[in-house]
């Protein structure tokens, strides 16, 4: 079920109705009924993967409470004579759990591609059946763990009821693409009482129709241009390679960051706040800023489940007190934090899918977060010599000029079928490069007719715009709610016309969301 598509806005208004309507104790089995619903609309066959998770996860969960609960019943002189057996129980949980949610990850989005890799190589015939890809099963797979990560570390209290535990799993903005919630933070939320309030009807209204602004008039739009391109990139000159990347970057932005609004306005009309996921990444001033501004929810995941387990663990120890010994200066002291924090944008790459292109897409990030990392350094020893102001405008606008280029030129890696397409297309970008390519109507050959250029256009100075007055302290929601009522339900018309005319009536819909394949 698309949330752009009529059977999804029927579903919700649905929902928002009875939940309301039924008594508030009912409130949390009527959400996770319709999580499985909506779910199962995306394909019956895939929910026994979720159920998987959602089964050892909470097994998982009650084990640690269990052992957490014997731990605290034994007596100081117990517990230092059991400590280490207690320890490894413990570790074996998480890591059995582990093991079999990522090998489960693994499975679906890598095998296929390894064993087929391995059966070129060697000529051995390498069994790899094909398999139905669940919608989100990184996202609530990540989330799961996180879970059972923080009832190991004491965080958070394991969940006895385990349908309750299932509607933290499994509710249904955040299966498409995110964000991924902490339990802590977004499970109470999901099993409190809530009453109507049309200031969570009203906010997350505009919320989501925001969303449907960003996806079905810019990113639907832009992607008739970008698979134009994309589809046959060897019949056109450099500057035509270059307009679809672009192209790219607006509807992967829009599209994205759209679908993460629609699932927050979704879950705000039901009195439910997740967590930011998206904070206008075009004003980052460097390559790791950006990347934190993108994917908030899996940037801290990482941070927390990854990097800090990875900087503190023992070889990453031992390389830090190699690298105090073998090198002088800051470098000795952050050698061991800038090869963990490559191995974390490696995997981040690599989540992205299985292909060749993937695994370049996340050595390209991790090489150059990595690289600026350990010349943070030089760089600070020259910025004393040099007479400029550093915390200028001008100097900021040139950090997000930087940081644009370097993540336009990862996006030709992420969008081309393969990887010697896109070093081909690199290469052609800049030797093949001129504007007269785009002359005699060719962008109006592209896949978007005058029109479509028209919208896309306004669009995005509407949504730079916002993004500007966002990015200075200001929230464009409290400013609308700070007019008159006529004037907000006046715009609000306006806009839902404005979705319906060029979106919707314009066969703008049912289209899926890139990040889902994810």
């Amino acid at each position: 079920m698309s949330f752009t598509s009529l059977t999804f806005l029927a579903f919700l208004a649905g929902l928002i109705v009875l939940y309301y309507v039924l008594p508030r104790k009912l409130q949390w089995m009527l959400l996770l009924a319709a999580s499985c619903a909506f779910y199962l609309c995306g394909g019956a066959k895939t929910i026994g993967y979720l159920a998987f998770t959602a089964l050892t996860t909470y097994a998982a969960g009650r084990r640690l409470g269990a052992l957490n609960a014997r731990w605290r019943a034994l007596d100081a002189q117990e517990k230092k004579a059991q400590k280490r057996a207690h320890d490894r129980r413990r570790k074996g949980a998480v890591w059995l759990v582990c093991l079999l949610n990522f090998g489960v990850l693994f499975a679906l989005k890598y095998w296929a591609f390894l064993a087929g890799a391995l059966s070129r190589r060697t000529g051995l015939s390498i069994f790899a059946p094909e398999l139905l890809m669940p919608v989100g099963v990184s996202f609530y797979t990540f989330q799961s763990i996180g879970y059972v990560v923080d009832c190991y570390r004491g965080k958070v209290q394991p969940q006895k009821n385990f349908a309750k535990y299932a509607l933290f799993v499994s509710f249904f903005p955040q299966i498409v693409q995110g964000p991924i919630g902490r339990y802590d933070a977004l499970a109470p939320q999901l099993l409190a009482e809530h009453t109507l309030d049309w200031e969570n009807i009203r906010g997350g209204l505009q919320l989501a129709l925001w969303g449907y602004f960003k996806k079905l008039l810019l990113a639907e739009r832009t992607a008739a241009l970008v698979n134009t391109v994309f589809s046959a990139p060897e019949n056109y000159g450099g500057a035509v390679l270059v307009l679809g990347v672009l192209g790219y970057c607006v509807q992967l932005y829009c599209d994205f960051s759209g679908g993460i609004d629609i699932s927050r306005g979704a879950a705000q009309m039901l009195g439910i706040t997740m967590a930011e996921n998206f904070q206008r990444p075009i004003f980052a001033r460097s390559l790791t800023e950006y990347w934190r501004r993108w994917h908030i929810s899996l940037g801290s995941w990482m941070r927390d489940y990854v990097f800090y387990p990875l900087a503190l663990s023992r070889p990453f120890r031992a390389l830090g007190s190699f690298a105090r010994k073998r090198f002088r200066g800051m470098l000795s002291k952050i050698f061991a934090t800038s090869m963990a924090t490559f191995v974390v944008y490696f995997i981040i790459g690599v989540w992205h899918g299985a292909n060749f292109r993937y695994l370049a897409f996340g050595l390209y990030n991790g090489v150059l977060i990595t690289a600026a990392l350990l010349l943070e350094p030089l760089f600070v020893r020259v910025r004393e010599k040099l007479p400029i102001r550093w915390d200028g405008w001008l100097w900021h606008g040139v950090q997000m000029l930087r940081t644009g280029v370097i993540v336009f030129i990862g996006r030709y890696i992420t969008r081309a079928p393969r990887l010697t397409t896109a070093l081909s297309m690199l290469r052609r970008s800049v030797t093949d490069f001129s504007l007269s390519q785009l002359r005699g109507g060719t962008i109006f050959s592209l896949g978007m007719t005058r029109l479509d250029w028209l919208v896309v256009l306004a669009g995005l100075f509407v949504l730079l715009a916002v993004e500007v007055y966002q990015e200075r302290g200001g929230r464009a929601r409290a400013l609308l709610a700070r007019q008159k009522p006529a004037v907000q339900g006046l715009v609000t018309l306006l806009w839902l016309a404005a979705l319906l005319l060029l979106g919707a009536l314009g066969g703008y819909t049912g289209a899926g969301f890139i990040y889902a394949q994810y």
